[in-house]
């Protein structure tokens, strides 16, 4: 056999000259041959023979001169097929024919894509998160964000002795990013080595019973959502409509009416340039306007940038259960405003929810009972989505692992995720040093906790990858063991920080001082709402189920694109059934299990939000938040034709499992939906290609576009 001489260089489709890898044609073949065959031994033994055919055939046509992509890739259609695997061939054919017409679509809409993303996610970048020129220009690349935002955060090494070096910090930070394994919240991608440099997703301002008090805390909204941050309010410390201004001598307006300028001022602010800002406004049951506030949103288009929550009290569910009478009280005064039936507040918020989807409820007992900081405050609100329980002024910032990419060979990738996991832990908690705080307060009570919020996206992703059906005691099971497993490995991150850099300065004020546990971070876990990030990661949002399996996606641009999900795609086409006719019908309804054809075990593990049981939709929350200091964010999505007594047991489970929180959203009950299915008959509403169709920006969960943050 004659030497291999192989090119030096290639060229690549942008012109540029590149060092010619002989591993990313092994790897590409590979990945057509897994795709066909399903078998990891298999398909390296395939690639391992056609990779030195394709080889072989470059040394002896391009050993003096300089290939294009086209040119290889050419020869491993040719090597495939030599070989006799016609199938894969033609699988790595439509490969390239894919990714061609992605490339014209990306070119049209004036993207660079240096990271081969999906279109979608191109123009989720481009619209949210790709840095523009003073013309609006984009000017960097998905490779570029992710530099710039690896460099900007591996400055805070650059304040403490240790054994990572900044420049470490950033290639790792970088290469986890780019690897997708795990993505840091919105204003971190947006805003991360730039002028503003406002970096946390999470906000809660206290809002005092005065007029410096409330539009104080209006000033300070309007900061944080101009820097790209979502905020959250109790409003429970107003005094009641009615009530004596004794400065005027005249009568309160109550807290409701207080709110509608929060809204009005929140709708005309767009968040860091990019996107609209995000509320959480809540009220505690005792309130004597609290009546007033559950039916808040039974109007059409009022609070369009609230979601609402009641927060209730383990004395209220008890009444609840009890039937019996509960007073409302008088914030100003302390005293007993009236007594009314505890159910009628309850059968009030639940048929709210089961007609428009708020308020939801926060269990503020519950909440408390595991504040990490009692001798700091007690806590009353939480961010926008509900997931972040925090003190007046606290922030938080997020982090994401990508549960999809967690999975080896058919199992769980432990040692993957404990890796991904002490990063993620490293990477946030370098956030707060090089944060710029839109406000003193916010400095001072955050850098004084360092709470952080590692999360996860991905989860319906993994449990398919394992075989496990989302609506099973197995996938529940298995949720209770992956969060446990995060918690321990994120606490042993920040323990392992606190070794190097010290404890939060409030640990002395902490439940860990009393357990003798020396961390760095006050809080290390919490499980959000991913929305856009899991776009860009490819994968599942949070731990919601899928959505649906295939469907329509309008983009941001006016374009309508047919997805599906790819990894039913790979199985679809190893089992045979990757038809047309096939996929239309899925994308009619969106789920597998009414489908003639489809195999049964496929069946089983692809399931949809609405193939998902509302109780099991609890359970999983439940599940994660047995082992999330923080909170859990997740709709529980009810058909149609779901009645009141459902939304009533689900928020009465909810309290028994010890959720934080619960929202609810019945599908049809606002017309400002992000996801469509055709209905009369209990399946999809007729669109124009008669597909399930979603929004650009919507991932799954909160089908309103409010909740995914």
């Amino acid at each position: 056999m004659p030497k291999l001489i192989l090119p030096r260089k290639i060229r690549k489709r942008d012109d540029s000259v590149v060092p010619f890898e002989k591993e990313k044609i092994r790897y590409a073949i590979e990945r057509a041959a897994f795709e066909v065959l399903q078998d990891r031994l298999k398909s390296i033994t395939v690639s391992e023979t056609v990779t030195q055919a394709v080889l072989q055939d470059a040394s002896r046509l391009y050993r003096t001169s300089v290939p294009n992509v086209e040119n290889i890739q050419d020869l491993v259609e040719q090597g495939l097929m030599k070989a006799g695997f016609g199938p894969i061939a033609r699988s790595y054919i439509l490969y390239r024919e894919r990714r061609a017409e992605m490339r014209q679509a990306k070119a049209a809409l004036g993207l660079k894509d240096d990271l081969k993303f999906p279109i979608n996610a191109m123009e989720v970048l481009k619209k949210r998160y790709l840095i523009k020129d003073d013309e609006r220009n984009i000017v960097e690349t998905p490779g570029e964000l992710f530099r710039r935002v690896a460099r900007h955060v591996a400055r805070g090494e650059k304040n403490f002795k240790s054994a990572v070096s900044a420049t470490e910090a950033e290639e790792t930070f970088f290469d986890t990013m780019r690897e997708l394994d795990f993505l840091p919240n919105s204003p971190t991608l947006m805003n991360a080595g730039t002028a503003l440099g406002q970096l946390s997703a999470c906000f809660v301002l206290p809002v005092a019973d005065s007029i410096d008090g409330i539009f104080g805390a209006l000033h300070h909204m309007a900061k944080i959502h101009q820097s790209g941050g979502g905020t959250g309010f109790n409003f429970s410390h107003l005094r009641p409509k009615g009530d004596l201004v004794k400065t005027t001598k005249g009568e309160a307006s109550g807290p409701v009416s207080f709110m509608s300028i929060f809204d009005g001022a929140t709708g005309v602010i767009v968040q860091g340039g990019r996107r609209r800002g995000a509320n959480m406004g809540i009220l505690r049951c005792d309130h004597p306007d609290i009546m007033e506030f559950i039916e808040a949103k039974i109007d059409k288009g009022r609070f369009a940038n609230f979601n609402l929550s009641v927060a209730v009290t383990d004395r209220f569910m008890d009444a609840v259960r009890r039937n019996r009478s509960f007073d409302l009280v008088n914030p100003r005064t302390g005293k007993r405003d009236s007594t009314v039936r505890a159910r009628t507040i309850f059968d009030l918020i639940v048929y709210g929810a089961w007609r428009t989807g708020d308020p939801g409820i926060i269990f503020v007992d519950t909440i408390n009972r595991q504040n990490p900081t009692p001798g700091v405050g007690r806590i009353e609100a939480t961010n926008p989505c509900g997931e972040l329980p925090l003190l007046p002024y606290e922030s938080c910032n997020l982090g994401s692992v990508n549960l999809a990419r967690m999975v080896k060979d058919g199992k769980p990738d432990w040692k993957r995720l404990a890796e991904t996991i002490r990063w993620g832990v490293r990477f946030l908690d370098d956030v707060i040093e090089v944060n710029n705080f839109p406000m003193p307060e916010i400095r001072e009570i955050t850098r004084a906790n360092r709470k952080i919020g590692l999360g996860v996206m991905g989860f319906a992703d993994m449990l398919i990858r394992l075989g496990i059906p989302y609506n099973s005691a197995d996938g529940e099971r298995f949720a209770r063991r992956l969060m446990a497993f995060i918690r321990r490995e994120s606490l042993k991150a920040s323990t392992a920080l606190a070794a190097e850099r010290g404890v939060f300065p409030n640990h002395d004020k902490s439940v860990f001082a009393r357990r003798n546990l020396f961390v760095r971070n006050a809080t290390v876990n919490t499980v959000a709402p991913t929305g856009t990030i899991s776009i860009i990661a490819g994968c599942s949002s949070g731990i919601e189920p899928l959505f649906a399996i295939s469907f329509v996606r309008n983009v941001l641009s006016g374009t309508r694109l047919f997805e599906i999900n790819p990894i039913f795609e790979k199985v679809a086409r190893a089992r045979g059934i990757y038809k047309r006719e096939i996929l239309a019908e899925i994308a009619r309804w969106g789920t597998l299990q009414k489908i003639k054809g489809i195999p049964r075990d496929i069946k089983r593990v692809f399931v949809t939000a609405f193939d998902v049981e509302p109780e099991q939709h609890l359970r999983i929350q439940a599940a994660f938040q047995e082992n999330c200091d923080n909170s859990v964010s997740k709709t529980i999505n009810l058909p149609t034709e779901s009645t009141i007594d459902d939304v009533r047991n689900i928020y009465l489970t909810a309290h028994k499992l010890r959720c934080k929180g619960i929202t609810i959203y019945r599908y049809g009950s606002r017309a400002e939906q992000v996801l469509s299915f055709r209905g009369a008959d209990g399946g999809p509403v007729l669109l124009e290609e008669d597909l399930v169709a979603a929004d650009s920006e919507f991932a799954g969960g909160c089908m309103t576009g409010t909740c995914n943050f």
